[in-house]
This record gives structure tokens, C-alpha cells and sequence, in this order.
């Protein structure tokens, strides 16, 4: 099945593929404005949360126009189609997938026909009850004798195509009184950028796990993933959409309903990883968080080096605050070539023994001799951290100390991240010092789960660690079939999962 191989940033070795981004979405309403644009520049500020495909989602009042590929952004949009795309309202997504393949049907905005025109969806995020969901849909088909929503297997195969084929299902109704039919029935992460010809709709669950922000233009609105996308399009940031909160955005302003009560348990690992470093959640700077779990991992887990130098980019801000606190000079050790990124090309043998050297290189004038610290974000399978080490000490390295601002990654994410499997994971079931011999650096250690949750300024109540604790607050279904591949035809059953509920 075609996967991505991750953020441009940092997935190293494409064997290797790290923590999968959730996805980025970004929504404007703003008559008068070019939308399309602003949806193309907010969503080049999202590029980080999903490089599989990208699309976005234009009403001109009367009708909506949908443009969506697989690729970047910028492969997907040049000037031409932006400039087809005209209207007042937009709507904007770049994937990586989580439930169904990554095939051209399933890149978002997902569109459908209703009743009262159509609706166009956006989603970040990862539903745990799509099947229940997928039989719901397929009783109201029965219901209705509706053979169009009946057939949802046939447009896409992921979740977000379930709820767009919800929203449309309710022919009595308005589209923005369906939504808030459907919304309390979404079980796991979602946060929803949603359109019909007139109005912008936003909502997100009732544990807000993934971010969700709404932005003020002069003459508009903007709701995105992340407030660095705000900041592109010169949006002011307002506030965060609230756990369980629908808002509608439309020529009478704004209004919102709570469709759900609040049970905030958003993902630490956009503090860690996910999120770009000049975005605020939480009212919390990233790259001030991530240098804050830096001087905090110098103080856990001190050595005696001459040198502290990140993975780039991911490892930059948490090897400043670790050098800040240790005393130990920061510098860079690896030069990144910038251009090496998600490819449709597949690597010959020879060039896949080269690893990590397509995307790194080491600066051996700086590092020949030196006691190296090398300060990364996580340790999904060891492979990166493994040849990233040899290649170091090849340049002439002393030592390499590996210190990782995140605690051992040893549960799978089900609400939009797509780690390994836990069977993959190497800090599944071997100790440290194991990990430590098996990528070959002379000594190894993690943040504890208890400084980098203290670091976020957030109560350790109110954020999911599911990863690393295996505590999971949303409950996962039991005996039901799950995984990426959930509304795959059978020919892919194979790739399904069968998912149990841990510590509920």
C-alpha cells in the first residue's frame, strides 16, 4: 500500500520512517479576498503535518470547485488553478493518511452532493469508531432508499469520506443541523474545517487532541491546524477552537454551539515533534517548549562533551536549551540538503545502502575529535540513530552521546499519527542500555515523561501520552477491525488490524 516517508525534516532514512504527521487543515472566509491564494499560503505553512496530497476547496456562492492531487502543495497548485478557484469562502488540506490509502479518492476536501447544495470536508485527525460510523451510513441508505450515500465505499475509503457521506445524509435538515446530528456520534481526534456555499464550519472533539485556531482578517475569518498558518496569511490569532465546540462563520459573523463537554487531552507529541516550532499552543511557544525539555534533558542526563549538535531540523530548539544548560558550546554538525524530500522515485540498492547520507552530511572539521552529545526528538525503530552514529564516528567522532527530548515511544497512536507498529517500536520490551548497544553510541538517554509533560506548562490531566504510556483516553474498539485499511476492499483484509482497548 502507497505510504508517505514523512516530514521533509526529518525522516532520515526512508527504511526508517518515523512518526507520520497527522494533517494539516486551513479554512477563510472572506468575500473580496483571494481565498484560493490564502489557502494555498496557509497551507505551504502546514506542508509539515501531511506531504501525500493536497487539495483545496473554493464556493463562488453558487457552487463549490474542488481541486486536489497527490504531491506538495506546490506540486499541486501553480499559478493558473489558484486563479480558476474564485469565491469568497475556502476551504484547504494537506494528508498524510491514517485510515485509507493514499490514492487521488481519498486526498481532501472531500465533496459531496445534499439536499440543499453540497458540502465540502476537511479533516485532521483520527476517527476510532469509522466502522460503527461506516454501518450507521449503510442503515440510513437502507432507511432512505438513498443509493448515492449508500455507496460510500465506492467514492473513498477513509473516514473523512464516512462523514462527509453523514453530513449529506440528512435530507430534512440543513447542513449545519446535521453536522451537530452527527458530531456527538465521532468517537477519537478530529478537528473539522467544513463548507457549504455559503458558511465556514469548524469543530473539534470533545478531548481537542488535535489543534485546532481561529484567526481574524480585516474583512474575514481563518480557522488552521496551527497558528503559524495565521501568521502566513496575516491573520491575527483569536483564540483556540475549544474542545467539543462547532463554530459557523457567515455573512451574520460568528456564532458557535458546544455539541460536546470539554475533556481536554491534547497530544503532548505536538509539543515534541508534529507542530512547526513558531506555532503557539496552549498559549505555549513550541520552540519554547522544546528548548525548555532541552535544559531540562541536560539536567536529567548530563556528560562530560566538548560539542552538543542536533538532528536537524526536529532536534534544534531541545540542543539549544541542552547546551544552554549544560555549559557545552552548541554547534552544527550535520549539514541537511534541504532539497532531498518525499520522492515518487525509488532508490537502486546501492543508493539505499547510502541511508541517511541523501539527506545528511557530516561537517568533519567540527566533529573530528569531539566528544559528540547529539540531541534528537525520538527513537522509533534505531535504524536512523544507528548509522547516523557510524557515520559520525567515520567523521572522526570521539564519542556520540544520544539524548532524545522525547520518553521511549512504546504504544501506537490511533488519533493521527501513524507510528510503527508495537512490534516495531525498539523501546517496546528492550531496556535502554539494549537500545543504547544496538544503535552503538557510547551512552544513551531519554527525558523522563514527567519533566517534558512539566516543560509544555499544560497539566498532565489535560494531555494524551497514550504514546508513551499506553493510557489512551479515548476508549479503542474492542474486536472490531481497525487500521489504515478499515474500508479497504477485501483484497487488502490482509492489512487490517485487529485493535484492542488498552487501559481505557
Amino acid at each position: 500500500m502507497p505510504r508517505g516517508d514523512g516530514r521533509l525534516t526529518h525522516d532520515l532514512d526512508p527504511h526508517d520512517v518515523g512518526p507520520q504527521d497527522a494533517c494539516g487543515v486551513f479554512g477563510v472566509w472572506a468575500p473580496g479576498e483571494e481565498v484560493a491564494k490564502l489557502s494555498y499560503f496557509g497551507l505551504y505553512a502546514l506542508q509539515h503535518r501531511g506531504q501525500e496530497s493536497a487539495g483545496i476547496a473554493v464556493s463562488n456562492g453558487s457552487q463549490i470547485l474542488v481541486y486536489k492531487d497527490m504531491g506538495l502543495v506546490s506540486q499541486v497548485f501553480d499559478e493558473a488553478t489558484l486563479e480558476s478557484l474564485q469565491g469568497g469562502l475556502a476551504i484547504g488540506h494537506t494528508r498524510y493518511s491514517t485510515t485509507g490509502a493514499s490514492v487521488w479518492q481519498n486526498a481532501q476536501p472531500t465533496f459531496r452532493p445534499t439536499a440543499h447544495g453540497s458540502v465540502a470536508l476537511a479533516h485532521n485527525g483520527n476517527l476510532t469508531n469509522t466502522a460503527e460510523l461506516a454501518d450507521l451510513l449503510e442503515k440510513r441508505a437502507a432507511d432512505t432508499g438513498s443509493e448515492l450515500i449508500g455507496r460510500v465505499r465506492e467514492f473513498a475509503t477513509s473516514d473523512t469520506a464516512v462523514m462527509a457521506s453523514l453530513f449529506a445524509s440528512y435530507e430534512d435538515r440543513s447542513l449545519e443541523d446535521a453536522v451537530l446530528e452527527v458530531l456527538p456520534q465521532l468517537r477519537g481526534a478530529f478537528s473539522l474545517v467544513i463548507m457549504d456555499n455559503d458558511t465556514l464550519y469548524a469543530a473539534r472533539d470533545p478531548q481537542g487532541i488535535r489543534p485546532l485556531v481561529l484567526g481574524r482578517l480585516e474583512r474575514g475569518w481563518v480557522v488552521a491546524s496551527e497558528t503559524a498558518a495565521l501568521d502566513i496569511v496575516g491573520a491575527s490569532f483569536i483564540r483556540e477552537i475549544e474542545p467539543g465546540e462547532f463554530i459557523a462563520i457567515d455573512a451574520d459573523g460568528l456564532r458557535h454551539h458546544r455539541f460536546a463537554e470539554a475533556k481536554p487531552k491534547g497530544c503532548v507529541f505536538e509539543f515534541v515533534y508534529l507542530a512547526r516550532p513558531d506555532t503557539q499552543i496552549s498559549e505555549q511557544r513550541v520552540f519554547s517548549v522544546r528548548a525548555e525539555i532541552g535544559r531540562r534533558l541536560a539536567a536529567e542526563a548530563p556528560v562530560e562533551a566538548d560539542l552538543v549538535i542536533p538532528v536537524p531540523e526536529s532536534g534544534t530548539p531541545a540542543a539549544i536549551g541542552y547546551a544552554e544548560a549544560s555549559g557545552i558550546p552548541f554547534g552544527h554538525g550535520l549539514v541537511k540538503n534541504s532539497y532531498v524530500g518525499r520522492t515518487f522515485i525509488q532508490p537502486s540498492q546501492t543508493l539505499r545502502q547510502l541511508g541517511i547520507r541523501l539527506k545528511l552530511n557530516p561537517l568533519r572539521d567540527v566533529i573530528a575529535g569531539k566528544r559528540l552529545v547529539v540531541v534528537d526528538d525520538s527513537i522509533v525503530r534505531g535504524n536512523t540513530q544507528r548509522q547516523l552514529v557510524r557515520m559520525l564516528r567515520e567523521a572522526g567522532a570521539a564519542e556520540v552521546h544520544v539524548r532524545i527530548s522525547s520518553p521511549p515511544v512504546k504504544w501506537p497512536c490511533f488519533y493521527g499519527i501513524d507510528f510503527a507498529t508495537r512490534a516495531e517500536l525498539i523501546a517496546n520490551g528492550i531496556s535502554v542500555d539494549e537500545i543504547r548497544r544496538s544503535i552503538g553510541a557510547d551512552s544513551l538517554s531519554y527525558i523522563s515523561l514527567e519533566e517534558m509533560v512539566d516543560a509544555t506548562n499544560v497539566p498532565k490531566t489535560n494531555l494524551c501520552r497514550a504514546c508513551f504510556d499506553g493510557e489512551y483516553p479515548v476508549p479503542l474498539p474492542t474486536g472490531s477491525l481497525g487500521g489504515k485499511n478499515l474500508l479497504e476492499p477485501e483484497e487488502h483484509a490482509d492489512d487490517r488490524v485487529s485493535v484492542t482497548m488498552v487501559n481505557p
